[in-house]
């Protein structure tokens, strides 16, 4: 199954300035880690020491939190998008 990958500005430059970029997967973890084949960087950056989202970034399938659904091991089946959305923070 592929997905549209939607890809941060502050990660674009490991994805040869893609805004988006489509990744084969079955599920959340499968993508993420074939996103990281494609565009060797990301990975590191999106996922910890132990293979699970970094806290401060946030991963959203069709606009549902994967935190709220299986984590990585969500299955892609019929969705369109998948967002890499790094935390914001300010005063």
């Amino acid at each position: 199954m592929s997905v549209q990958v939607n890809i941060p500005t502050m990660l674009r430059n490991y994805a040869n300035g893609q805004a988006s970029i489509d990744v084969e997967g079955a599920t959340v973890g499968e993508v993420l880690n074939n996103l990281n084949v494609a565009c060797s960087g990301i990975g590191e950056r999106v996922l910890d020491d132990n293979g699970n989202v970094r806290r401060f970034i946030n991963v959203y399938l069709d606009e549902e939190d994967i935190r709220f659904l299986s984590d990585l091991a969500t299955e892609i089946a019929d969705s369109k998008e998948l967002s890499i959305v790094p935390a914001v923070a300010g005063g």
